[in-house]
């Protein structure tokens, strides 16, 4: 596989560059890189899951949230905007996309922001709510074992939210992840731009 944003190294200059954008209701000033997903601002996904985030269920008090694939932050930064009392973990396989996500939570003054390799968060993390943009390109083999993988991890009555293009297969993905994932079901919560916002529902 040739480098790409979800390479966990990246041999591509790493020049950051400031960021001015929208999260959680007011004008953010952040750091960027061309580096990274997306790094000139909220690509089209993100910006759609972001913006239906009412069509998904409310967010437990003292949640645990994670940010599957959070490049520069955007989803992990709103998520703890939005939720002071949660915490939020901000995962990505890339040393750059955490560098920058871990200082965009620093600009911005969070402190219940965790900023991880995958293979560092807690084996035992009981996750309450997963939001993802996940990074479809991987293929649909490493795809599937990746979602597997962490919707595996949700609590009994976490659930989850997936952002995916119509034309990238979110309706067969969703319809995958409804028959793998026992005891919960896989709905279309919103559409909008193209996109499907897919829900993964607590365990029934």
């Amino acid at each position: 596989m040739s480098e790409h944003y979800f390479s966990p190294t990246s041999a591509t200059d790493d020049a950051r560059h400031p960021l001015c954008v929208q999260l959680a209701g007011a004008e953010r000033d952040l750091v960027s890189s061309a580096s990274v997903f997306s790094g000139r601002g909220l690509d089209k996904a993100t910006s759609v899951l972001l913006g239906r985030l009412d069509a998904l269920p409310a967010v437990p008090p003292e949640a645990t949230i994670v940010d599957l694939g959070c490049g520069w932050g955007p989803i992990a930064l709103t998520a703890a905007l939005e939720h002071p009392d949660a915490q939020v973990w901000a995962v990505d396989v890339s040393e750059r996309a955490r560098a920058l996500t871990r200082e965009n939570a620093e600009r911005l003054g969070l402190t219940n922001v965790h900023v991880t390799a995958p293979e560092e968060v807690p084996a035992d993390l009981a996750i309450d709510v997963l939001w993802s943009n996940p990074p479809i390109r991987i293929g649909k083999e490493a795809l599937h074992e990746l979602l597997l993988t962490w919707c595996a991890r949700l609590a009994p009555s976490g659930w989850g939210a997936l952002v995916v293009g119509r034309n990238l297969g979110a309706d067969p993905l969703a319809a995958w992840l409804d028959q793998h994932l026992k005891g919960r079901t896989v709905t279309k919560a919103a559409s909008a731009k193209g996109f499907r916002i897919l829900e993964i529902s607590p365990q029934s």
